[in-house]
């Protein structure tokens, strides 16, 4: 167990002037505050924050930082209240601890809202002060050292989460150790076998590489040496899940990659970088196109290094970057490598582009209300930017890979994106789906009568430029679907001698509308446009009872489950559609979502209630307007089977697709269709369609797949509509 007077040695070490009787004081409070409480591991509680500001500590934190370490939750699983510890350790640590507390003490629809709750709450104090995301940092990074005693399915989500937040938020704040221990961590508990298979091959590969490793180095000191260059020299090998993230995209073994193996120079000054580089081309032959400046045009997060593949003797290729003291710094510990608040800035400053990331952030997530749509702009907005494009002018743009003219547009003004109509890139014409290179010069061709269109959802790249579209769509759709509404429901109230204006002037709408939950007349139409409210649902509220007519229809029928019963006169019996059984509901075509998965309806145009798996890719285009979504549920009908697809990638040998067949029927299921082609890259790809009962069994016949030798990847198709093919 970690003492807490290693700690504080720790931090004296590196800030002799530390408050230690703040430290104390707060350790103390922290232990009487968690006295009792066990975590799952059967440790008493009070170990999790020690190690949170024992990493802290070694990050070299202030003591605030470390004291909030501490303290950080305090307030969600004791007693203790905000202003208790305003008391005690004053306003800022308290501020600073609150900006950690969950959401989760709240009341929320769904664990996606709650998710997305939370992060906008660390988003907001990050801007404030960014020692709130740090000791979020340290706190996520120990929980992930301690996983392996959560239930399975808690460990995949905290995982996933941690992959798809946490790292890249480690990462655009430059702190590449933790970035890169969070993304090894979660890739062995979302892809143990995998992760065994990467260490196994990294591991065997290492066995004989380390003479050579030790000859690299020796040779690059004697050459820098040489030269009068004071450099260090350091081997290592990359992480395994950046080795892993390698050979997906590239579709290579872990032989194949260049950069597992990689050397470091670390120089005094940025000139003797330049002079090292032209010292590692004298060695060994640069591989051409692997030679990258970063030091010229750094990283979005102010990453700066020089990087070169070159050919080793024995036709190994082998990365080196060379970069400064400072630059290595960084590189490693970000942010925390140089602490703003020493000079009293708490947080980023308007004139500091390192965060100008987090301040478009903060600009556009007040205005999405729905949690998917934020949390997929989120994680969109925190991967790395790695194409820099330049304006006409000259003005430099960094957007992240396969952005298109069409974020280009978006990025420069709202209007421009509006009404863009095509793009010159570096003089030429091209299609808006285009993807932007490095260097290219990007001019925007714009019209005043042109609007956004759908179909650009599919192929914009960044957050902005899609909630930009979807704001502006969504608008559209509103507004067509109110005046729809406000037709439908005087069309019924007439019958009663009564109209919308009306009732409007009498304030009986006003009145009523809370009843409904909304707080507009505007909201209610919509509801009556999108059919998600019927109109005789609506009359029950406005006209007394004795008039309406008796006795009332058992199943109301709304306006869209009447256009739909004309087109499709069954349902899909399995699926509730809550709160609307008179709605007609199909499983959608992309994903075919099977029992026990979650799901989502979306109101499509005159076809009902189309049912999505919510891990289906064109959910996040269909549901750019949260209002077209619906509550569905399976009905619990037992026996039926789905079809679903499933892609296979294999090595190519005899006998492979009968263990595969073989598998599939070993489960209990059926096969549909099956097809199976060889490449030149000595592979092996099959595409079979089966039959499965739920996601359980789903998962046995993945998990008997992905058992077979050969087998390198088994992925669920889905299949995503052409432009203008969407509901």
């Amino acid at each position: 167990m970690i003492r807490f007077e290693d700690i504080l040695d720790r931090v004296e070490a590196y800030n002799p002037q530390s408050n230690l009787d703040l430290l104390r004081r707060a350790y103390v409070f922290s232990a009487l505050e968690h006295k009792g409480q066990v975590r799952r591991s059967g440790e008493p509680y009070l170990v999790h924050p020690l190690h949170v500001a024992a990493i802290l500590a070694e990050m070299k934190a202030d003591d605030v930082s470390i004291v909030v370490g501490l303290l950080h939750d305090v307030l969600e699983d004791t007693l203790t209240s905000k202003q208790s510890i305003a008391k005690q350790f004053g306003p800022e640590v308290a501020e600073l601890v609150d900006g950690l507390t969950k959401i989760g003490k709240f009341s929320y629809v769904s664990r996606e809202q709650e998710q997305a709750e939370t992060f906008r709450k660390m988003i907001l104090a990050m801007v404030s002060d960014l020692r709130v995301v740090l000791v979020k940092l340290a706190d996520r990074l120990h929980n992930m050292r301690t996983l392996q005693h959560l239930p399975e399915e808690k460990r995949r989500e905290i995982a996933r989460e941690t992959l798809d937040i946490y790292a890249p938020i480690a990462n655009r704040l430059g702190m590449g150790l933790v970035k890169g221990e969070l993304e090894d961590l979660a890739f062995m508990h979302l892809e143990p076998e995998e992760y065994a298979r990467v260490a196994l091959d990294v591991e065997r590969r290492m066995k004989g590489s380390q003479t050579m490793i030790e000859k690299i180095r020796a040779r690059l000191a004697a050459k820098l040496a040489e030269a009068g260059i004071a450099g260090e020299v350091t081997g290592r090998v990359k992480r395994y899940y950046s080795i892993a993230e390698k050979m997906r995209r590239r579709e290579v073994d872990a032989a194949e990659l260049y950069d597992v193996l990689a050397f470091r120079i670390v120089t005094p000054e940025t000139r003797d970088c330049y002079a090292a580089l032209g010292l590692v081309h004298q060695l060994w032959r640069p591989v051409p196109g692997r030679i990258k400046d970063y030091i010229a045009m750094p990283k979005p997060n102010f990453y700066q290094s020089l990087h070169t593949t070159v050919m080793g003797e024995a036709a190994q290729p082998f990365e080196i970057q060379i970069r400064t003291r400072e630059m290595d710094l960084i590189s490693e510990r970000g942010i925390a490598a140089h602490w703003k608040y020493k000079e009293g800035r708490l947080g980023p400053h308007a004139d500091d582009a390192r965060f100008q990331w987090l301040r478009q952030l903060v600009d556009w997530q007040s205005e999405v209300s729905d949690p998917r749509q934020f949390l997929a702009s989120l994680k969109v907005d925190l991967y790395p930017d790695e194409v820099y494009t330049f304006t006409p002018k000259g003005e430099v743009f960094a957007f992240p890979r396969g952005a298109t003219p069409l974020d280009f547009a978006y990025r420069v003004h709202t209007d421009v994106g509006h009404r863009c109509v095509g793009a010159r890139v570096n003089g030429k014409l091209v299609p808006l789906r285009t993807a932007l290179a490095s260097g290219d010069i990007v001019e925007i061709l714009t019209a005043p009568n042109q609007a956004p269109s759908r179909d650009w959802l599919s192929f914009v790249a960044t957050s902005r430029a899609r909630h930009k579209i979807r704001h502006f769509i969504q608008s559209q759709e509103k507004a067509r679907a109110v005046e729809l509404g406000r037709r439908l429901l005087d069309r019924e109230l007439k019958k009663y001698r009564k109209t919308v204006k009306k009732l409007e002037a009498e304030g009986k709408l006003q009145a009523e509308l809370p009843t409904w939950g909304f707080s507009k007349s505007e909201d209610l139409y919509a509801a009556l446009g999108y059919g998600k409210l019927a109109p005789r649902n609506a009359l029950e509220r406005l006209i007394p009872a004795e008039q309406l007519d008796r006795p009332e229809p058992p199943k109301p029928e709304t306006a869209v489950s009447r256009v739909v019963r004309k087109i499709l006169p069954f349902g899909a019996p399995d699926i509730t559609v809550v709160g609307h059984n008179d709605l007609l509901a199909s499983l959608a075509k992309c994903c075919n979502p099977v029992p026990g998965e979650k799901i989502l309806g979306y109101i499509t145009r005159g076809r009902g209630v189309s049912v999505h798996s919510d891990n289906c890719p064109n959910v996040r285009n269909l549901l750019y307007d949260p209002e077209r979504q619906i509550d569905v549920a399976w009905a619990g009908e037992k026996g039926a089977s789905y079809a679903i697809e499933l892609d296979v990638v294999t090595d190519d040998r005899p006998g492979l697709l009968a263990d595969l067949t073989q598998a599939i029927a070993g489960e209990g299921s059926n096969i549909r269709r099956i097809e199976a082609r060889s490449a030149e890259d000595g592979r092996g790809y099959v595409s079979v369609s089966l039959e499965t009962s739920d996601a359980k069994h789903l998962e046995k016949i993945l998990g008997r797949l992905k058992a077979i030798s050969g087998v390198r990847e088994v992925v669920r198709k889905y299949n995503v509509p052409k432009a203008g093919e969407r509901d």
